[in-house]
């Protein structure tokens, strides 16, 4: 069954949007906060059709992210008991409790270290809050961890240009079934 290459060609359209910035942009504020896509599953396909852009874009991407990691926190600060139900709802629970045992040890490297993490930002954003993470620590260790990520995402991207957009369509089937096969492992592992 080939649906990843259908989805891949469809992303690598959706990025040469005149809009594609402002979803992007969107996609960056709600992934730090409540909704559960990466925005590098956007970023990568725009900085594939525009190279030029890409660090314009991993920039766009880190302080859309920040900016949705900041209503993250603040849905933990100011209401998390209501965040809690939804949390527990989406079955992030577990992964609220490691990252909270996480704040106590590393407190900043917690979040600095988020952006690379496999427990979604958006879990780290509310954690930070809840726990009474002082604002501008958290935005500090936001802007570098996740800029860390976003840029080196773009980097890579810019630095393979055609030659790796052809590359990853080729093996774009097996890289999506060996990550679906790794999701559902990490997922079972965890549980």
């Amino acid at each position: 069954m080939r649906i990843f290459t259908s989805l891949y060609d469809r992303a690598l359209l959706w990025s040469q949007h005149s809009h594609a910035p402002w979803y992007l942009a969107g996609l960056s504020f709600a992934e730090s906060s409540f909704f559960p896509v990466p925005p590098d599953v956007m970023l990568a396909p725009m900085v594939l059709a525009t190279p030029k852009r890409g660090l314009w874009l991993g920039l766009l991407t880190t302080i859309m992210s920040v900016l949705g990691g900041i209503a993250g926190w603040s849905i933990g600060y100011f209401g998390f008991e209501a965040a809690e139900g939804m949390l527990q709802a989406a079955g992030y629970m577990d992964e609220y409790a490691r990252v909270s045992e996480w704040f106590g040890r590393w407190g900043f490297l917690a979040v600095l270290l988020a952006g690379f993490s496999p427990v979604p930002y958006k879990i780290f954003t509310i954690a930070a809050g809840s726990l009474a993470m002082p604002l501008p620590l958290f935005v500090v260790a936001s802007a570098i961890g996740r800029g860390a990520r976003f840029f080196l995402v773009s980097l890579l991207i810019m630095s393979g240009g055609e030659h790796a957009a052809e590359k990853l369509r080729a093996h774009i089937e097996t890289i999506g079934w060996t990550t679906v096969v790794l999701a559902v492992g990490v997922y079972l592992w965890v549980r």
